[in-house]
């Protein structure tokens, strides 16, 4: 398939970009073909770079968010700084931005500022709580926003609230800087004109709560923290098998829960106990529940609680670990796994989600810091003088 059917080859898009939420946005804009400038601090760059070194000595997250990127050094309080950033903006398709609340505009990049010497320039400025409200001048991090989008009040057990594993609020809003800007880049394709998006960790976290919210509609009570069961149907969740593994599975309705007792508890007279005749009475009943099905299981192994879960098309899953995941047999016959080039060697990398018949996904390097620092200034008319001095003051 050829690289020219990849639906943003021809967009160029400039981030002034650090940590995941900004970073994850336009690395997807990048799979899908862009041109992705990433702007760094010469010298210390996005700090993400530094957060482990995991990968090879790179930072995981960095690995993660930021293949198919130019890497730009540029101080942007130099004056030569903004000069060169005018000129890149003059021809880009889209800012994105994650910097500090307040310090774009302080650096003469405020969306109203840029939409006046460019129109059609989509910009999107990603933040905590968005660009006015009595937050806005608030720092945020993935975490405070699990903490203020209410996150952390369903997750957990009923003893103790429990972050997400990975970086569910900067992942939220990435997403969803991602959807608006191609949003954006369709209106621009039929009217000509730029946008301004204004996208906050909280709101898009706060969509994400889904269910939970409106359980708690008008003041009702919400769901309690169930750890990995769910808060309301069961069973639904983790029952140990007799080999100390962990097997997950789910129930969704009655046919579900008569076939469950006949052919994985081998006791088809339990459909009928009255305790469990339907969703909210095995709920109420969830303890004596749990320990019929825990003591099936435990003269069996996972395999087998797995075969026989199958063989009664209840839905299932194994509890796995990191490594069980890059060994996924299902990622392995879909061919989900691809190789990118880093500085420090080539590391595995999984597909975006979604494949496509008509184009492959752009999977190229992870840059260096500042890595395209001359390129991209030698695009713009800079000789290698001019970049060498520009380089000796700091300036790039």
């Amino acid at each position: 398939m050829s690289q020219a059917n990849r639906p943003l080859e021809g967009i160029t898009v400039v981030s002034l970009e650090h940590a995941i939420a900004a970073p994850f946005c336009t690395r997807q804009l990048a799979d899908l073909g862009a041109r992705v400038i990433k702007i760094e601090r010469p010298g210390v760059g996005d700090f993400a770079r530094g957060y482990d070194t995991r990968v090879h000595g790179l930072s995981s997250h960095f690995v993660w968010t930021n293949r198919s990127k130019e890497s730009l050094s540029l101080n942007l309080k130099d004056e030569e700084g903004k000069r060169i950033i005018d000129q890149l903006l003059q021809e880009a398709d889209v800012l994105v931005q994650n910097l500090a609340p307040g310090a774009a505009a302080g650096l003469g990049l405020s969306a109203a500022v840029l939409q006046e010497k460019h129109p059609r320039l989509i910009v999107c400025d990603i933040s905590g709580y968005g660009e006015d409200g009595p937050y806005r001048d608030k720092k945020a991090y993935d975490l405070l926003i699990q903490s203020e989008a209410g996150f952390l009040s369903v997750t957990g057990t009923r003893d103790e609230v429990v972050k997400a594993g990975c970086s569910i609020a900067d992942i939220a809003a990435g997403m969803y800087a991602y959807s608006n800007i191609l949003a954006a880049l369709i209106k621009r394709g039929r009217d000509g004109r730029g946008s301004h998006i204004d996208l906050s960790m909280l709101e898009a976290l706060t969509e994400w709560m889904s269910f939970p919210l409106y359980y708690a509609y008008q003041g009702a009570g919400a769901p309690q923290r169930s750890g990995a069961e769910h808060a309301t149907i069961y069973p639904y969740g983790p029952f140990a098998a007799g080999d100390g593994k962990t097997v997950m599975l789910g129930l969704q309705n009655e046919r579900e829960w008569k076939v469950f007792c006949e052919v994985v508890l081998e006791d088809a007279a339990l459909a009928g106990d009255a305790r469990f005749s339907s969703n909210s009475r095995r709920h109420e009943h969830r303890d004596v529940l749990r320990q019929l099905i825990l003591d099936m299981f435990a003269g069996m192994t996972a395999e087998q609680v797995v075969a026989r879960l199958d063989r009664a098309q209840i839905a299932n899953a194994r509890v796995n670990g990191m490594d069980d995941l890059w060994q996924h047999p299902q990622l392995a016959a879909r061919q989900r796994w691809a190789e990118v080039d880093t500085p420090a060697g080539k590391v595995a990398a999984l597909l975006p989600p979604g494949a496509n018949d008509s184009y492959d996904y752009r999977m190229d390097p992870i840059p260096a810091l500042g890595e395209h620092t001359d390129a991209i200034l030698g695009g713009l008319g800079y000789d290698a003088a001019a970049i060498a001095t520009l380089r000796a003051r700091g300036a790039v």
